[in-house]
């Protein structure tokens, strides 16, 4: 804001949820998790693009997911904005437990019945796999928090992962679970805008999306 600038105490604070670049394994197709996969080339360009077009919302918070390809993407932004990053291990994504590095192809080749209910969102069906009310109890705090920190009319950036913030911005806004599979994907260093509309009290219903998907 500039100087002698007022905000009113009702306006919005807004976030912009972004993922990380890309890396090796979403080229190759296999399971992430929360296995810590650097950024490639291509991600590390996607940062450096993404960077200076997030800057133009003049973000006063960058935090993120402790995983390299996550904290490697925020840092670029953070350059970009002038401000740290902070980094929050809630933010991470699902864990994926015994099949994180195996190649989709073969997931499915092998464990067919599972891997329908995967790709449906069940994460809870890998051995060790994290459930969606596992991942919401720890990352939607996360963002809460994100927003908290927030004054009015400010606006923060988080970056994570895709599967994890499409679960997450579906319970924030109060969605239904099966809403999940409706959302599209989000691509490598899109993010998701959303405000809690001059409410902060209630983060829990008055959030809403301002946008899905956007890219530089």
């Amino acid at each position: 804001m500039g100087a002698g600038t007022t905000v009113s105490e009702s306006a919005p604070r807004r976030l912009l949820l972004l993922r990380h670049g890309r890396t090796s394994w979403n080229l190759e197709g296999r399971v992430q998790g929360q296995t810590d996969v650097p950024l490639d080339e291509v991600g590390v360009e996607q940062a450096r693009l993404v960077a200076p077009a997030l800057a133009k919302y003049a973000p006063v918070l960058v935090r993120s997911s402790d995983l390299a390809r996550a904290r490697v993407t925020a840092e670029a932004v953070a350059d970009a904005c002038g401000v740290e990053v902070s980094l929050d291990s809630r933010l991470r994504e699902f864990d994926l437990g015994e099949r994180a590095g195996a190649r989709l192809t073969d997931y499915a080749a092998a464990h067919a019945d599972e891997y329908a209910a995967f790709r449906a969102g069940r994460y809870d069906v890998v051995p060790g796999g994290e459930s969606r009310e596992q991942l919401v109890e720890r990352f939607v705090p996360a963002v809460q928090d994100a927003l908290r920190a927030l004054r009015p009319g400010e606006l923060g950036v988080v970056v994570a992962h895709g599967a994890a913030l499409k679960v997450a911005v579906a319970a924030l806004l109060g969605w239904p679970a099966e809403a999940v599979g409706t959302m599209h994907a989000l691509g490598n260093c899109h993010w998701v805008e959303i405000d809690d509309s001059g409410a902060p009290e209630n983060l829990a219903g008055g959030l809403r999306l301002v946008a899905w998907n956007r890219h530089a």
